[in-house]
């Protein structure tokens, strides 16, 4: 059965959306998802499924919107998936603490940057899915502007690498 790795949106950030993991861990096996592990408290859950990943996804999405009042929305993807994002990280000299990889939960439009504003150096480039932002000083004093990542829920390369290392584990059980 293949493991899904699911990305919560707005969830535990800036005091909003407040969920905490062992409710999220429960939630998942309430739905039939088996496996269940999540990581830090910013909405990371792996899990097995026989659903496909869009699937999963959605279920998901609609199971939380009840507790939480709305659905987060939720991006998922696999472990080859993020192993192949973290590989292709196109600013390899960043700190992987401020590179953040956005998730969508489709493609970026052409025009994905057209709007980009970096006051602090901030660089971004798009990669179907995924829209990588290095922030030179830290995403948390930034003032970036990019209106399609409002959509998108953010990791750093970091949480990305450890994501694809506990769906390994998984998958090796």
């Amino acid at each position: 059965m293949p493991v899904h790795i699911a990305l919560l949106r707005a969830v535990n950030v800036g005091g909003t959306g407040r969920l905490l993991m062992s409710e999220l861990r429960a939630l998942c096996e309430d739905v039939g998802f088996t496996d269940v592990k999540t990581y830090i408290q910013s909405g990371n859950v792996l899990f097995r499924s026989p659903l496909p990943a869009d699937d999963a996804g959605k279920r998901l999405d609609e199971s939380l919107a009840r507790i939480m009042g709305k659905a987060p929305g939720v991006v998922v993807r696999n472990r080859r998936q993020l192993e192949t994002i973290a590989e292709r990280n196109p600013f390899p000299d960043a700190k992987p603490n401020y590179l953040m990889v956005n998730f969508l939960p489709e493609a970026a439009p052409a025009n994905a940057l057209s709007d980009f504003v970096a006051p602090d150096g901030e660089e971004a480039k798009v990669a179907g899915e995924e829209i990588y932002v290095h922030y030179p000083n830290g995403s948390g004093r930034s003032r970036l502007t990019l209106k399609i990542l409002r959509r998108a829920t953010s990791r750093n390369l970091n949480t990305v690498r450890k994501l694809a290392e506990m769906a390994a584990e998984i998958e090796a059980n």
